[in-house]
């Protein structure tokens, strides 16, 4: 059965789908079968970095590895059982068509509670939540006492995980491997960084999560989405002597992949 790796926040602008995309294509270069959906189902950014990647290769008559993206299948509602939900049943049946040929399916979930994200979150055996270095998106995940520092509970998409990860229990699966990562990190703001790593550390330990090193603030990974490319792809499309930038970017992608430590993942890109 494919490994399923959810990659979700219910906040924008933290980076899912450029992780999402990254994470896919890395799996997919390394060898691995690849599966990938989005469950974004108004905004689609992950879905267009999927089209943008298809329509460059086209255009450039070139090969380069490529994740089985699909859509969601619709659903007629004289095909539903009495009482099934619509979302249940849509994203069922998008698993189904992947999971029996598939090493990994990557779902990328919008930055909204909505039914779609909540059924894959109790799906997950790896959840990844891109979070920006800043105690706005730190609230997602807990309560924070900006004065004492102190932390006063769960947050609303904690507690969305903590009851996946109950129904889970419940249905005898494995534990999720919640992983949070630390992305969109800048130059600057060091005191800030020091802040906002103690205090994931110290809410890691009270709700059970890993933190990983994600990607820094940069112009490439805005350049990448219209042509669909990724860091990996660089070289590949001609493009010779990369910034400092570009190659450390490239080792941060390198070392969120060996931190994911996904089963019979060899990270040696």
């Amino acid at each position: 059965m494919a490994h399923i790796i959810v990659v979700g926040n219910e906040k924008g602008g933290a980076g899912k789908s450029t992780v999402s995309m990254h994470v896919a294509t890395a799996l997919a270069r390394l060898g691995h079968r690849v599966g990938a959906l989005d469950l974004d189902l108004r905004q689609r950014s992950f879905g267009r970095y999927m089209e943008n990647r298809r329509a460059y290769l086209d255009r450039a008559d070139i090969d380069l590895p490529m994740p089985d993206y699909r859509e969601l299948p619709e659903i007629a509602p004289d095909q539903l059982a009495p009482g099934e939900n619509i979302h249940d049943r849509r994203i069922a049946e998008a698993i189904a068509s992947l999971e029996q040929d598939k090493d990994f399916i990557l779902i990328d979930c919008p930055g909204s509670h909505t039914r779609l994200s909540q059924v894959a979150h109790t799906l997950a055996d790896t959840l990844i939540t891109p979070l920006n270095d800043s105690f706005i998106d730190f609230d997602l995940l807990a309560r924070h006492d900006g004065a004492s520092g102190k932390i006063l509970g769960p947050s609303v998409y904690s507690e969305m995980v903590w009851s996946a990860r109950q129904l889970r229990a419940q249905a005898g699966l494995k534990p999720i491997d919640w992983v949070v990562l630390r992305n969109r990190l800048g130059a600057q703001q060091m005191h800030n960084k020091r802040k906002m790593g103690d205090a994931l550390v110290n809410l890691s330990r009270r709700i059970g999560f890993r933190v990983a090193p994600g990607f820094s603030e940069r112009v490439i990974f805005r350049e990448l989405f219209p042509s669909g490319l990724t860091l990996l792809d660089l070289r590949d499309v001609g493009v010779t002597g990369m910034n400092i930038s570009n190659v450390a970017a490239r080792q941060e992608l390198r070392d969120l992949m060996a931190a994911l430590n996904l089963p019979g993942v060899k990270v040696d890109f």
